[in-house]
């Protein structure tokens, strides 16, 4: 093989490594782009998200079952129990969710909701959406508890 051929063959080498690379790139930029397109509506909806007031000096003893359904997609549908007692929030568990937070995520949380018997509580840091989904569920709960 002489070297003009050797020279066009690792030129060719190149230009099919570098096309390779651009179509990876490719592939990867509308991936990404089609992820954000698709749950773009779901982060406005729980973005957008109302937590009302609840008047919590009306509250009724007992347990109480609150659901949100999760919005658009159901990605952050969950069921809380809320136990009132004495006229206040003393407790709130998560029955059922289906995104995976570590137990601590909602201890912080509903500990917030129970220290200042509100609803009007920061949200976690990095959870926005989830903090408010959940709150939704309380919020829900005590819908009930006023009655």
């Amino acid at each position: 093989m002489s070297i003009n051929e050797k020279k066009r063959k690792k030129k060719k080498g190149k230009i099919t490594m570098w096309l390779v690379i651009l179509v990876v790139f490719v592939v990867i930029i509308i991936t990404a782009g089609t992820g954000i397109l698709f749950t773009s509506g779901e982060r406005k909806e729980g973005l957008s998200l109302k937590i009302n007031n609840v008047d919590f000096t009306n509250l009724k003893d007992g347990t109480y079952i609150g659901e949100y359904a999760g919005g658009k997609y159901k990605w952050r549908a969950n069921k809380v129990q809320v136990t009132v007692s004495s006229g206040k929030v003393t407790d709130i568990d998560l029955l059922l969710n289906k995104e995976n937070r570590p137990v601590e995520f909602t201890d912080k949380l509903f500990g917030r909701v129970i220290q200042s018997q509100s609803l009007q509580v920061d949200a976690i840091s990095g959870a926005t959406i989830t903090s408010k989904a959940y709150l939704k569920s309380v919020e829900d709960a005590l819908d009930n508890a006023g009655k």
